[in-house]
């Protein structure tokens, strides 16, 4: 397994522990620290992640609901991105399985509610303005296959995008050279930050664009 690039994916370790329980058990002990202390850093964090996706999600969608349950998914995704980055830590996020468990059920209900109250206005939909009619039948299967593959296409870019990422902090990490040392340091802590911000940005574009097919229901 030392040789396999994959293996930073698997949920334990070499060791045979379950190292990312119990950091999960760690995180949920630091998160009721707001209780304690009136403004723990960890709050104001929190605070101001929250504050501003909300103030992104309200130009797109209004509605306070559905906006709160984005900002509990934009922060539990970031939060599984982040601790995937600590050393031996399975990487929730990198498992399509649980990115789709994440996006399915949102689309699943949004395409219920709007299918079974508003069945005429979907259908019209399906058809853009101004379409000539020699080719509407060909825009009406284009729109329903990308209306069909919206929870697929989501999922798939933040497994990718965090499968790609810890791969190459992998590949970095293979490397034993002693007279590039410095070098592969530097590059390592580059990489690392340059993690963190796509943590940061795959989050935000997951809830942005649930956000977004959210708001085309009329």
């Amino acid at each position: 397994m030392l040789t396999n690039l994959f293996s930073s994916f698997d949920p334990s370790t070499s060791f045979g522990i379950q190292i990312n329980w119990i950091l999960t058990i760690l995180i949920l002990m630091m998160l009721p620290n707001k209780f304690w202390f009136i403004e723990s850093r960890m709050s104001i964090l929190k605070m101001i992640l929250g504050n501003f996706i909300e103030k992104k999600m309200k130009f797109i969608y209004f509605n306070k609901q559905f906006i709160q349950n984005m900002k509990s998914m934009f922060l539990l995704i970031l939060t599984m991105n982040l601790t995937g980055l600590t050393p031996y830590v399975f990487t929730p996020s990198s498992h399509l399985s649980v990115s789709l468990a994440l996006s399915l059920p949102i689309w699943i209900s949004l395409m219920t509610f709007s299918w079974s109250n508003f069945t005429n206005l979907m259908f019209a939909h399906l058809l853009p303005i101004s379409t000539p009619t020699l080719i509407s039948p060909f825009m009406i299967l284009v729109e329903s296959i990308s209306n069909l593959i919206r929870p697929i296409s989501l999922s798939v870019r933040l497994t990718a995008n965090m499968i790609a990422g810890h791969l190459l902090l992998t590949l970095l990490g293979n490397i034993n050279s002693i007279n590039t040392i410095w070098l592969i340091m530097i590059l390592q802590i580059v990489m690392v930050m340059f993690e963190i911000a796509v943590a940061m940005i795959q989050a935000y574009v997951f809830t942005i664009l649930m956000t977004m097919y959210s708001s085309e229901i009329p």
